[in-house]
């Protein structure tokens, strides 16, 4: 029997009952309404229970990333829409000048597409042999595409070799692991889709 998300979170430290969370609660609300959904529904769909459902939207429950991510795909938005953060107007279009550095632990990091969206797009330069004991886990999709350079990916435990014009997409709740093989690093497009917006919240490795 697959366990309900509630039942999942608690076992993997969600921390439950953390106080008041009034904004998300009423945006959660909000959505689920907008979209003609009862609250039995939404739950179901959701992999959560009715009960469940209802504490989260009246604020007595603090939802879990996992939550977050499945309620947001049933409203069809985006996490940030269900925090009820404003994102301001978003320009189409973003011209190479405006595509800052940003260094992380060897890694370099351009912005090649607009903040606060649900997909992030980065170009990104990966050194020789950076972060090669490093495995990242986390929710959401990555596709990445190989502009310069050798590449060795590791998904689970099979290892990949991309050379340019190579390509992977994959479900980044896999263990990954990505170092550039050849001496002058490598040059990668890369995109997300996670619950941060900045750089560094979409980047930066955690250790296994």
């Amino acid at each position: 029997m697959t366990p309900r998300l509630e039942e999942t979170a608690a076992g993997s430290g969600d921390s439950g009952e953390l106080g008041e969370m009034p904004l998300v609660a009423s945006h959660l609300r909000e959505l689920r309404r907008h979209r003609g959904l009862t609250l039995e529904a939404a739950a179901r769909r959701a992999g959560l229970s009715p009960a469940h459902l209802s504490r989260l939207e009246t604020g007595r429950r603090q939802p879990s990333l996992p939550m977050l991510l499945a309620l947001a795909r049933i409203y069809g938005t985006t996490v940030s829409e269900v925090l009820g953060e404003s994102t301001g107007e978003r320009d189409a279009v973003l011209r190479a000048g405006e595509m800052a550095a940003q260094e992380a632990d060897g890694w370099t990091y351009r912005q090649a597409g607009g903040p606060g969206r649900a997909m992030q797009a980065l170009r990104v330069h990966v050194p020789h042999a950076a972060q090669q004991d490093l495995v990242r886990i986390h929710p959401g999709e990555e596709w990445l595409y190989v502009l310069r350079g050798r590449l060795r990916l590791v998904l689970g435990d099979r290892v990949h070799l991309l050379d340019a014009g190579d390509s992977s997409h994959f479900d980044s709740l896999t263990p990954h692991r990505i170092t550039a093989v050849t001496p002058d690093g490598a040059e990668l497009l890369f995109v997300h889709t996670l619950m941060q917006s900045t750089v560094a919240g979409l980047c930066l490795p955690q250790e296994s």
